[in-house]
């Protein structure tokens, strides 16, 4: 090949890594400067630990971080999006193997034998015949190499689109951890709340109990009717209903809690213990921000990425391909002069090829490219009006839960007063059974209900963390 004809496949090669897709922009939203719910929103920085993503520890609780500690290591979801994102990071390196040229090596090597003239073998009472035994070896070694230019941009765009969906795919696992461990935060928080509505209720009972052995002694004395005996008990009997109950709700949360952490839920157990009624406050982050702190919102951003390339991908299908190929060949008689004998027989190659009709495939392909990008670029946007949404929801539920719990906590005590004033009476005669147990349903229920809105206070927070994208600090923002 002499040196004018190199010139117009230097030319070529030179268009190496031109790219077909359109100049990739993020798709524009337009983003409010607060938030509705929460226009003056602003805290202290959070602590260190809790700026590397362990948001949990926000709340001071030594078992709920032991457990979350579990979740990115042995939660079984977590661990399929795991090998998903493996999966994507081997598919970006076959990509990318395509821009460069591929060798193959191939080796023989072979011996024969031939005769030549006369009769062999022994002639039984005669002579022998007589002949000629020839022997050869050969050995070949052979080296060929085959290459595509990426001229325009196919691998390359190929090899962006498999990085950005491995992006994405890094975003659902993200996402995927981030979800196992806000679920379990609730669940524990739920668990919690249960334990602490059955010492309520364990209290209860003792009391109701003591009740009871008032009303029968009172009524064995003459003083009060055995429908008050009959009431104490009824009492009595709902209030351990309810605690049976409760047990069969914390059984449920354990077992939910049992497969986040990854563990058999048969083998699986929590010990019950005081609840912690701390509510974090929530370190505050701009609106501009939850698009860059989501993870399911960076995996759509991602996804627009990969099809904004797959629109390059397809449009180079309307021109040439070349490959290039070379070999060498040599070959000698024993297996050590190979590496010592000059090339035998060389050659070089070049190859083009071009699509002349295809009934419109590639158009429909380009359009077909075009449409997905379309699809990413709304499954993007409605990302981040979910986002908003679901953040202003925990902002609404964050404000309004906390002047809840509020007067939750002030009717208990009332109630519990109301409660203790009615016995009195009752005792000293001056009201009858009925204004007693009144004040003890409306006492147990208050308490509950105090219980309630300190455990929706702090679902709502977790809520809140999971909306504005998890931790805080530079490793959330990638």
């Amino acid at each position: 090949m002499n040196r004018a004809s190199l010139l117009p496949l230097l030319a070529l090669t030179g268009l190496a890594g031109c790219s077909l897709a359109p100049e990739y922009q993020r798709p524009a939203m337009a983003l409010p400067a607060t938030f509705k719910e929460a226009p003056g929103w602003t805290s202290a920085a959070p602590a260190d630990d809790v700026a590397k993503g362990e948001w949990w520890k926000l709340f001071g609780d030594r078992d709920l971080d032991a457990l979350e500690a579990r979740v990115a290591i042995s939660n079984q979801n977590v661990a399929a999006y795991a090998a998903a994102y493996r999966q994507a990071q081997a598919a970006v390196r076959e990509s990318r193997a395509g821009l460069f040229p591929s060798l193959d090596l191939n080796g023989s090597a072979s011996r024969s034998e031939s005769f030549d003239g006369g009769t062999t073998g022994i002639v039984p009472g005669g002579s022998g015949g007589t002949a000629t035994l020839s022997r050869g070896t050969t050995s070949s070694l052979a080296l060929g190499a085959t290459w595509q230019p990426d001229l325009w941009g196919r691998v390359g765009n190929a090899t962006r689109q498999a990085g950005a969906a491995a992006q994405a795919s890094a975003g659902d696992l993200r996402n995927a951890t981030l979800a196992a461990q806000g679920e379990l935060a609730s669940d524990y928080f739920q668990l919690r709340g249960i334990d602490a509505q059955a010492a309520l209720l364990a209290e209860t009972s003792a009391a109701y109990e003591r009740s009871l052995t008032i009303t029968r002694n009172r009524f064995r004395e003459g003083i009060v009717s055995q429908a008050d005996v009959f009431q104490a008990e009824t009492q009595l009997r709902n209030a351990r209903a309810q605690q049976a109950d409760l047990a069969r709700q914390r059984a449920i949360y354990e077992h939910a809690i049992a497969v986040l952490v990854g563990a058999n839920p048969s083998r699986f157990s929590i010990a019950p213990a005081a609840w912690d009624r701390t509510v974090p406050q929530v370190p505050a982050v701009l609106p501009g921000a939850i698009v860059q702190r989501r993870p399911d919102v960076a995996a759509a951003e991602r996804r627009v990425a990969a099809a904004n390339a797959a629109i390059g991908v397809q449009r180079a299908a309307f021109f040439p391909t070349l490959s290039l190929s070379g070999s060498a060949q040599t070959s000698g008689g024993a297996l050590g002069s190979l590496f010592s004998a000059p090339a035998s027989l060389w050659s070089l190659g070049t190859s083009a090829a071009q699509t002349i009709f295809d009934g419109g495939a590639r158009s429909a392909r380009v359009r077909e490219a075009l449409a997905a990008y379309d699809q990413a670029a709304a499954a993007y946007r409605q990302a981040v009006l979910a986002a908003f949404q679901q953040t202003e929801d925990a902002l609404a539920a964050v404000r309004v839960l906390a002047t809840v719990a509020d007067e939750r906590g002030a009717a208990a005590t009332a109630a519990v007063q109301a409660q203790a004033i009615a016995i009195n009476q009752y005792l000293a005669g001056q009201t009858d059974y009925t204004a007693v147990v009144t004040a003890q349903t409306a006492a147990l229920s208050a308490r509950q209900a105090e219980v309630q809105a300190g455990t929706n206070r702090q679902v709502a927070t977790i809520s809140l963390i999971q909306a504005i994208g998890g931790g805080w600090g530079a490793a959330q923002a990638e």
